[in-house]
This record gives C-alpha cells, structure tokens and sequence, in this order.
C-alpha cells in the first residue's frame, strides 16, 4: 500500500521592504534580515516581495507590488521585459541608469583601486533605442510549440526568450525577429540551426545562420527569397568562425564609417566591432582628446582589433602602433590602413597575455598608449606597460572591476597617476558598463 505523498511546502510569507541600491545585475538590493535581491525594484522604493532562492550570502526574490514607486521608474517599451535576458533596465529613466553606472565605476576606483581620479570626465550617452549593431540571437524549435524561437536568452532560465520583436536591435533586425522565426521553422535544419549572429553594417544587414547540418536545396531557395524579401545578407556557419561563408555571391565587404576621421573600415560578419556605432565614435573622438598625440607622438595601441583607436590615432601622430592577438584582425587593420591611404601604422599578431617584452615592437619607445583589454584586463602586461614611461596611457575598460583593479597597480605598484575616469553607455537598458581611465606618470 503506498504511503500518501507528503503535503507541498507554504510558501515563503510576503514581505515587505525598502530598495537601498541596486546590484550589478540590475536587482533591488533589499536589506531586511538576510539581505535580499529583487529583480524589477529600483532603488527608494517600497516594495512587497517573496523570497524565491536561498544562498550563503543573500536571498532572491520575486517582486509582488511597488507600494510606493520611484520617481525614476519609467514604463519599459518591450513587451518583453522582464522574460527577455537582453536587458535589464528599461523599466530605469535612461539617465538614472547612466548615474547607476557612473556609481559603480566610482565604487569600483574607491574600493578597489583606492584610486580616486584628479577629474570625472562627463558620461558618454547616444541612443538608448535601435542601437545594437552586434548581437549574438539564440533560435530553438520547441516541439510543443511546434514552431521556432528566435531571440536572447531569458533573464532567469536558460531558454530562449520567444520575442516578436527587439527594441535595441539596429533597424532593421529589430523588426525581424518574428520573420526569422518563421523562416527558421520552414527549414528542414530547423533543429540544426540554433544561433543567428548579428551585423549591421552601413551599407548592409548580415545575418549568419549557425547549421549543424548542411541545408537541403529547397532550404536554400527560402533562405535566397527571405534575404531578397528584406534586403538582407545571409551568411552560413557550418564549423568554426572561419567557416563562415555568404549565401551566394560575395559581395562588398561590410563597413562602418568614422565621419569625424574621415575613415571607413571594413569587418567580416564574425569581426568584433563596438556595439553602438554613435557612442564608437564619441569614444574614439574622446580618446584622441585625452591622449592627444602631437605630431611627433609614437603611439601604441595594445588589443587594437581591427584598427578602430589605431587609425584614428594615425591621423594625429607621427607613427602608430597597434598590438592584437587575432591573426585575422590584423589582416583587416593592415587592409583598412591602406584602404584609408594611411602609411604610418603598422599592426602585429601577438599574444598580450604572454611574455611580450621580447618582441621587436616591445623594445622601443611610446609617448602614448592606448588598451582595450577584454572584460579580464590586462593584468599581465602591467609592469612592462609601466616601464615604458608613456607620457599618457588611456585605459578602456568593458568591466569595471578589472580597470579598478588594474589601475590600483599602476597607482600603487608603479608610481603612476589616475588623472580622469569616466563612463562610456555602450549598452543602454543593460547593466553593462563601459570606463575608460587616463593616466601618467607621476
């Protein structure tokens, strides 16, 4: 005889509480006992909430009412908020997100770096909606559905949220979504196809389908009429990056443009470019501010990509030198160099988190330096970067925690001087957030 199964567990009592900060993940930090983070509550508001998870340190929570709202909060624009994983903060007026941000970087250089700058430099913002150039789309067949989901990642599952449109998509793949679903649905390779990566260009949209299997021809004929119904490029991943291959004919390469420089560089769809194309090139504007390279200035740009700092930078110094580990972007920065008619930078392929002093480029002098390091930093090269005895070095960072922390060597361990900091709002409605710091010796 089975025994009666046990009666479920009550829930978790509401409860109530007041919103002191937030997390960097855009959660409502609630200290009520055991502190609590709220996804959807901002800070100064009382809220009601559940608590959902337990961990060591805190407690997550659902939010069950804002009793009394902050002034700040707005209504999001996607119907997707709060499902989808792409943002985090659209229900945050946009320049109290970018306040959000600039508290975290000044957090981050007082705790970590114990470095406080000589001045903040006023945050870099652009457009808050249809920005997002570069974006990396999940799509999945859900057989119960019977039917393709195409967009990011849910915010708190690992499934892919089922969007009918993006808000921060570029135009036009915003407005896409849904045509992607269904065309992915018509495919034979349905459940072979699960990523679709982003490129807005200015002269063209590329959309690189993922196929872990080769698409049969009537697969084919709909990927060609989907690309001439929307006036897109389609490209096809079989394997790795370098597999990646148009549909059809090759046609001109992608490119964006920077006005203020006169420049053009051409990408690969797979290419690492900045996400937002108006704050690129605020950046890259502010940048040669800070550095500002005279004509006799020997400038080096460390984790360079493609050329977007080094060329700029070439227009304004009498030789630049830009440092990158992929083979591939070097190949596109000599490229668009010489596309550009710019014959004093020079590019080379090199491992930036290994042992560099020995390289020919690493024996000479710099009077300027530039990094762009990714969300790791560049802890590694810190001492010989300090060596060099630059009169500037500009660091931008995609994490405010490993600039903090790199910066706190070059303070403490190296004698250098934090002149300015500030935030750069890459990613508007996400947590991400975007720094740069000037430095010099002191």
């Amino acid at each position: 005889m089975s025994r009666p199964g046990r009666p479920p567990a009550p829930a978790p009592a509401a409860e109530e509480g007041t919103v002191d900060d937030l997390t960097g993940e855009g959660e409502g930090v609630v200290h009520q006992g055991k502190t609590v983070f709220v996804a959807g509550a901002l800070p100064a508001e009382r809220v009601r909430y559940r608590r959902t998870r337990h961990h060591r340190q805190h407690d997550e929570g659902a939010l069950l009412e804002v009793l009394t709202p902050s002034p700040q909060r707005v209504v999001p624009r996607c119907p997707h908020f709060g499902v989808c994983g792409g943002c985090a903060l659209q229900h945050l007026d946009p320049a109290a997100q970018l306040a959000a941000k600039e508290g975290e970087l000044r957090d981050n250089l007082a705790r970590v770096a114990r470095a406080a700058p000589g001045r903040w430099l006023a945050p870099l913002a652009g457009p808050a909606w249809g920005y997002r150039r570069r974006a990396r789309l999940g799509a999945k067949y859900v057989r119960k559905k019977g039917a393709v989901v195409v967009g990011f990642r849910e915010r708190a599952a690992p499934y892919v949220a089922q969007l009918t449109r993006c808000e921060v998509l570029a135009p036009p793949v915003g407005e896409l979504i849904s045509p992607l679903a269904e065309l992915i649905g018509a495919l034979s390779v349905r459940e072979q196809l699960p990523q679709v990566e982003v490129a807005v260009a200015d002269n063209a949209t590329a959309l690189v389908l993922r196929v872990l299997k080769e698409p049969t021809p009537a697969d084919l004929e709909h990927l060609h009429a989907f690309a001439a119904r929307h006036g897109v490029r389609l490209y096809l991943q079989p394997g790795g990056i370098e597999s990646v291959t148009p549909l059809g004919a090759p046609a001109a390469p992608l490119n964006y443009r920077l006005g203020r420089f006169g420049l053009t560089l051409q990408f690969l769809p797979s290419d690492f470019i900045q996400v937002n194309g108006a704050v690129n090139e605020a950046l890259t504007a502010q940048a040669l501010e800070l550095l500002a390279p005279g004509p006799e200035a020997q400038v080096l740009d460390l984790f360079c990509g493609l050329g977007n700092f080094t060329l700029p930078l070439a227009r304004h110094a009498a030789q630049v030198c830009g440092i990158e580990g992929e083979a591939g972007l070097i190949a596109r920065a000599r490229a668009n160099a010489a596309l550009n008619g710019i014959t004093n930078a020079e590019f080379h392929v090199a491992n930036l988190a290994g042992e560099i002093a020995l390289f020919p480029w690493a024996q000479r002098r710099y009077s300027h330096v530039l990094l762009d390091p990714p969300r790791t930093g560049a802890r590694e090269l810190l001492p010989w970067l300090a060596r060099l005895g630059a009169q500037r070095v500009l660091y931008i960072s995609c994490h405010p925690g490993s600039l903090a922390r790199d910066v706190g060597v070059l303070v403490h361990e190296h004698g250098m001087q934090l002149d300015a900091a500030g935030v750069i709002d890459m990613f508007p409605h996400t947590t991400h957030v975007e720094s740069m710091a000037l430095l010099s010796p002191a």
